[in-house]
């Protein structure tokens, strides 16, 4: 199966999604197809080898509709004619699919011309029908003079004409397509209402004298025609303007990578467009430039700003072998750089990815706005017809048949112009791009809506230890030898076992070794321990190194005194042992972040509990968490057994949230509500998360529980008017109020209340720009 997002252009609402869904998903060889109103993508998978992108797009097609490619980023493609680099990768350009955003701006500026158009028709019309109002039956002024009156009688059905003609043309061919394939949108409607005023009209205008008897000649409904099709065009133009509002964080994205490059070509430095730099490619980059390509630092020292990759404002100091992302900016020193990413594969560009696809994703609780749009549209057309229905038979009993037809009419446009799945269709969707778009301007990826949507129920955030509260650079600080070893013989013994090791623990004694130029043993038949350290054979004789539970495995006899001391001061102990006998207490810290603290207290202010969750020893967890304010510690677990801790959490009610980034962090972080994980972490734990922290700033996690439920509420808030919107405004334009109170909604004003009401949701959803976190 292959799964491709693809642009599609031609929708008007949300009913236009569930057309094309359902189009696509007959094909044969289409697994599924999920198709999103608010951002105008559609995730396909299916059988390249059945159906193609061009077979969906002539099914559609006919239906108004296309589909189009959605790559704004290429793939790696090797370039034979560089000799020096045919083998290498070479970078394709980031970059916005222009064509998109010019037919957006495109479809925008006709839109304003139509409006610029409409609005005056509008005018005429609204002073045409407020006079006549206002001269009967309010008496408030005399009726307009016969002259001035017959003008208007000739210029409104030009206006009319030309705004059901011309401005309308969407909604004539929905209308078309309706009675031609039996598919309806919001166009179907518009199209429908308009052109039944329009027509009736024409024939009381066109037949006078032969209807005179039979109907009310002297009332006709150009000025609706004009004021429905001009308010929603103008409500469309409106919401087109906003929509494209609501993109503006993939924008900056993409805005942030370099165009060209100083590179190494021989002993020559050239600059070259960014797409010509390939992998294993020498970059020089001067002070105050960009860094163009992710890579690790050669020569050189200086200090990056990060900001537009993490949000963080404070630059981060590089040195030789330390590693840099593209898009960030070198502020002070010259750097030569080795590219190791590039294209789709540099972490901007996968930034954008995960960013576009979370955008585009569906929240569960959209889920009710899709089923009701997909039989939105059929059930207006019915109601519509049976309101008309209605007033004929009914209303023909208490008044003039003429009088019902009238108001059957008005009620039948006012109920096909004031239904708006428009407005269900953009609640969800247009509060998840702005949501996840500011999400990503401040370093937190979230990978889809669902993932946003859980992250408000959080009331429980279970956090690791190492490389999650603490930096994840741990130091030697105690070396307790027994016997006849030195602290210097503990240290070659330690380091040759941890040096086969990539656990942070290992990492703090090989760089002591090093610092102290501490020559290393050969080791053999060497063996990692699962949760609890390693062994191998060094000259002969078997050594272990670990925590205690490897300690109690072997029957090694524990001094307790030491364990107790190392850990009451936030130490993890760790053992150099035989099978006979330990020979050395190693006791290593890790430095708690310097937001540890101050995120735990903004947890607790949102009414989150907080956990601590790691391998480490007892003691050494509850002093840790003490001094940041954890409400629970779990500690000496394996890493085969997080995942069932954060179950035990779940079966007491709770909705948790699990922070880690380490390879053995990932099954708790697929197996929690919401998994999060740092950026600096593994690839793997990234993976299995829902929401990733970039920069590794645990402070980041409150703002995205704030973002999130920020983003949540205004979905409700926009679902709310949608529902209650369609709710009210249909019973009304059908005249439910009219046999209590002698109101009768006019089809000009529910045309205007329709194209507003799609305004009102596009606009509550950017308010989420304006939010602090």
């Amino acid at each position: 199966m292959e799964h491709k997002s693809l642009v599609v252009s031609g929708m008007h609402c949300a009913s236009c999604a569930s057309i094309i869904k359902r189009k696509i998903e007959k094909l044969e060889g289409v697994e599924s197809c999920t198709v999103n109103f608010g951002t105008e993508k559609a995730q396909v998978s299916f059988d390249p080898q059945k159906v193609t992108v061009a077979q969906m797009n002539q099914e559609i097609d006919k239906l108004g509709y296309s589909l189009g490619s959605n790559s704004t980023m290429s793939h790696p493609m090797n370039i034979e004619s560089h000799s020096a680099h045919q083998d290498h990768e070479m970078m394709t350009p980031i970059s916005s699919d222009t064509t998109i955003k010019e037919a957006k701006l495109k479809e925008l500026s006709k839109l304003k011309r139509h409006v610029q158009i409409a609005l005056p028709m509008v005018a005429v019309s609204v002073f045409v029908m407020a006079w006549e109002i206002g001269a009967e039956p309010l008496n408030l002024w005399p009726k307009m003079p016969e002259d001035l009156m017959g003008f208007f009688h000739h210029l409104l059905p030009i206006f009319a004409t030309y705004s059901l003609f011309v401005i309308g043309v969407p909604y004539l061919q929905g209308m078309i397509r309706f009675f031609k394939y039996r598919i309806a949108n919001m166009d179907s409607l518009v199209g429908i209402g308009t052109s039944v005023a329009f027509l009736y009209s024409f024939i009381v205008t066109a037949f006078e004298d032969i209807l005179a008897p039979f109907l009310n000649t002297e009332q006709n409904y150009y000025d609706v025609t004009i004021v429905v099709i001009g308010f929603i065009t103008l409500g469309k133009f409106l919401e087109v303007r906003s929509k494209l509002r609501t993109g503006e964080a993939i924008e900056k994205l993409l805005g942030l990578q370099a165009k060209h490059a100083i590179v190494l070509r021989g002993d020559i430095e050239m600059e070259v467009s960014i797409e010509e730099v390939m992998v294993d490619d020498i970059v020089i980059v001067k002070p105050g430039q960009k860094i163009p390509v992710d890579g690790v630092i050669l020569e050189g020292k200086s200090s990056i700003d990060e900001s537009m990759i993490t949000g963080e404002p404070i630059p981060v100091d590089k040195v030789p072998g330390d590693t840099v992302i593209g898009a960030t900016i070198n502020k002070q020193g010259s750097l030569k750089i080795k590219a190791t990413k590039v294209g789709s594969e540099s972490m901007l560009a996968q930034i954008i990815k995960m960013v576009e696809e979370a955008q585009g994703s569906k929240a569960p609780i959209e889920r009710l706005a899709d089923q009701v749009s997909a039989v939105f549209v059929p059930a207006v057309l019915g109601i519509a017809v049976g309101v008309f229905t209605l007033w004929l038979l009914a209303g023909s009993q208490f008044m003039p048949l003429t009088s019902a037809f009238t108001l059957g009419l008005l009620s039948l446009v006012g109920v096909l112009v004031i239904a708006c799945p428009c407005a269900m269709g953009l609640a969800t969707p247009t509060a998840v791009i702005v949501g996840v778009g500011k999400a990503a301007q401040n370093g937190i990826l979230i990978k889809n809506a669902e993932s946003l949507e859980k992250f408000t129920g959080i009331n429980f955030v279970v956090l690791d230890k190492t490389g999650t509260l603490t930096n994840g650079t741990p130091v030697v600080t105690d070396i307790q030898p027994f016997g006849s070893h030195s602290e210097k013989d503990v240290l070659k013994l330690l380091a040759s076992l941890e040096n086969h090791s990539e656990h942070p623990l290992a990492r703090a004694v090989v760089d002591k070794a090093k610092k102290e130029e501490v020559p290393l043993y050969k080791v053999s038949d060497f063996e990692i321990i699962e949760g609890k350290g390693l062994t191998g054979v060094i000259d002969g004789t078997r050594h272990y190194a670990g925590n205690l539970k490897l300690a109690s495995e072997l029957k090694v006899s524990v001094n307790d005194e030491i364990i107790e001391r190392f850990s009451s001061q936030g130490k993890t102990p760790v053992m150099l042992m035989t099978k006979e006998q330990i020979i050395a207490y190693i006791g290593i810290a890790d430095s708690l972040r310097d937001d540890a603290e101050e995120t735990i207290k903004q947890l607790h202010k949102q009414g989150i509990k907080v956990a601590m969750l790691t391998g480490d020893h007892k003691k050494t967890a509850e002093y840790i968490a003490k001094l940041v304010g954890i409400d629970r510690v779990i500690a000496e677990v394996l890493p085969a057994d997080k995942a069932e801790e954060i179950k035990k959490l779940q079966k007491e009610g709770y909705k948790v949230a699990m922070v880690g980034d380490g390879i053995n962090d990932a099954p708790a972080l697929a197996t929690a509500d919401v998994g999060v994980a740092m950026g600096t972490g593994t690839d793997v734990a990234i993976e299995s998360a829902g929401i990733t922290l970039l920069g590794g700033h645990i402070s980041k996690l409150p703002k995205a529980i704030k973002l999130a439920r920020s983003t949540m509420r205004i979905i409700k808030q926009n679902l709310f008017w949608a529902f209650f919107y369609n709710i009210l405004g249909i019973p009304i334009a059908a005249g439910a109020l009219y046999p209590f109170f002698g109101i009768l909604l006019s089809p000009a004003i529910a045309g205007a209340a329709m194209g507003f009401s799609s305004v009102s949701v596009v606009t509550n959803s950017l308010r989420l720009k304006t939010i602090r976190i």
